[in-house]
């Protein structure tokens, strides 16, 4: 035998003698200490050296008595339930040909046939328990951390389930935006417009425009789901202006509410757009990430690329708020991860990060000792140094001993409240002096942190789980004029995510702009790992 089928079998013992132990104990309450097992079979010799590869699998079949799963007596049974849970793959943006569904045409008849088809079933386990890609190794500001079950044990209930066939279904992601990306993606909400209704004029239709030209567009929204009731059918009028821009949010268009030649020829069926169906595609990896989530408990959801904010509770949206995000540049995007929120700070302190002090502030400092005039420059032990005391011109990033601190009044960077989630990348959401930048469309003005736009009613609701009476709380809190720290009890779950293709509440698929670039570097690791459109239909 081989020295790796040898490490296979002692492993293997190992792990069989270990399942023994737990068994017997768990029957009769006292501790065994018998030996381990060290003599097999011919095929138990050739299963354990096939599955010596995989440690899932290795475990797998060494806490199944080294039994097989595909070749023993139930073998079609599970071979039939994998067959048909690789089958709607495509339905999960994933190619077919990913889980090789010829290899499970047959019932297996040997070791190697055996770990093949488990391997089948360990690659769909991991990918719709986690996704496909790892998000970290995709890009470098997506720092989220996928949970995984143990994927031996997952094989294990499925080998235990009274129904296989089920057990998978139920393993594929429920919640009700995956279910609304997957129908999105299969046809369920084509955005395609009869063929026998006439077609819209090409202009620049917007609020106070009459014309006949109206009526067919009007006609071929309403087609779709897009509906405006009006008075005059020939009148371009704020509800159709509503109703284009929901139009042009969901097909990825600047959602101005003006029906411009673009917008027409969408409408019209003139130009085939596969982007959406590529943000789809994404959008369904993305949620996959997040499997291991309980999103329909109470969280904070912020939608980089949305610029928004919401509370979700028990499933459904009870705040929603704009954001603005950080700038383009890798020194300033916001980065993609989760974490528990755990204080609310009302008249918070600033205290500068070292990267916009040596990089901002330390040349103003250098010019003019006394620039920036709002900060205070505090040593290591957070004591105030008279700047008179301080030759800046002797320091550089590197050697700068002071820290950077604002006080808190109405002006401080971070305005008169943050929201507090510790992270080894010191983002968190905050109030900001800067209201004005909320009223704009494209709203990726930040330094990192996520700026709020309603941040006292965002304090409130997330108060409320803790006091009758959240506005005296927090006001108290605020009329102090001190720095205030109010743990929230529980911590609530913020997700900072990146969708680009996202349903509202009402299922409808709504576009958003690729702010950061980051669908193209995920597209591009989807293609590379064979999830492209191409491959859908394979």
């Amino acid at each position: 035998m081989s020295r790796v089928g040898l490490a296979a079998m002692v492993a293997l013992a190992a792990s069989f003698y270990a399942a023994e132990i737990s068994t017997a104990q768990q029957q009769t309450g006292i501790a065994v200490a018998s030996a381990p097992r060290l003599e097999f079979s011919a095929s138990e010799m050739a299963l354990a050296q096939a599955a010596a590869g995989n440690a899932d699998l290795a475990s797998f079949y060494g806490g199944n008595g080294l039994s097989p799963l595909f070749s023993g007596e139930d073998g079609d049974r599970y071979r039939e339930a994998v067959l048909a849970a690789v089958s709607t793959a495509p339905s999960h943006g994933l190619p077919t040909s990913r889980y090789t569904p010829d290899q499970l045409a047959t019932k297996a008849q040997n070791a190697d046939a055996e770990i093949r088809q488990a391997l089948i079933l360990w690659r769909y386990m991991n990918d719709m328990t986690g996704g496909v890609l790892r998000p970290s190794s995709v890009s470098n500001e997506i720092k989220r951390q996928v949970t995984r079950p143990r994927l031996d044990m997952l094989m294990q209930d499925f080998a235990a389930s009274p129904d296989p066939a089920r057990f998978l279904i139920d393993l594929q992601p429920h919640h009700p935006a995956y279910l609304a990306l997957q129908r999105a993606l299969n046809g369920g909400d084509r955005l395609v417009v009869p063929a026998n209704l006439p077609r819209a004029p090409e202009a620049v239709w917007r609020i106070g425009v009459r014309g006949e030209g109206v009526v067919p567009l009007r006609a071929r929204l309403e087609s779709i789901g897009f509906t405006a009731p009006a008075g005059d059918p020939a009148l371009y009028d704020e509800a159709l202006s509503r109703a284009v821009a929901d139009y042009q949010a969901a097909v990825g268009l600047p959602n101005d509410g003006v029906a411009g030649p673009n917008t027409i020829r969408h409408l019209n069926g003139d130009i085939a757009d596969d982007r959406r169906n590529r943000a789809i595609l994404m959008s369904l990896e993305r949620m996959r990430w997040l499997a291991s989530e309980d999103l329909t408990a109470r969280h904070v959801w912020v939608n980089i690329p949305e610029y928004t904010a919401r509370i979700i509770d028990n499933g459904h949206e009870v705040f929603q708020t704009r954001t603005v995000v950080g700038k383009t540049g890798p020194d300033y995007e916001t980065p993609e991860f989760s974490d528990q929120m755990e204080y609310v700070v009302v008249n918070p302190r600033w205290n500068v990060p070292r990267s916009m002090t040596v990089r901002d502030y330390l040349p103003k400092l250098q010019a003019n000792r006394n620039a920036v005039g709002h900060l205070e420059v505090v040593d290591g032990a957070g004591n105030v140094i008279p700047r008179s005391r301080i030759d800046f011109s002797r320091y550089n990033a590197s050697n700068f001993p002071y820290r950077l601190r604002q006080q808190p009044s109405d002006d401080n960077a971070l305005g008169l409240v943050k929201f507090i989630f510790p992270n080894p990348w010191n983002i968190y959401l905050h109030d900001t002096p800067t209201k004005h930048l909320f009223q704009n469309r494209a709203r990726a003005n930040s330094n990192g942190c996520i700026r709020i736009g309603d941040p006292f009613d965002l304090a409130y609701q997330l108060l409320s789980q803790q006091t009758d009476n959240p506005q005296a709380m927090f006001q108290r809190a605020l009329d102090s004029g001190r720095e205030q720290w109010l743990a929230l009890t529980p911590n609530v779950p913020v997700h900072l995510v990146y969708f680009t293709a996202f349903p509202d509440e009402s299922g409808q698929i709504r576009m958003f702009e690729d702010v950061y670039g980051r669908d193209a570097v995920l597209w591009q690791a989807m293609q590379d790992a064979g999830l492209d459109l191409a491959a859908l239909n394979h």
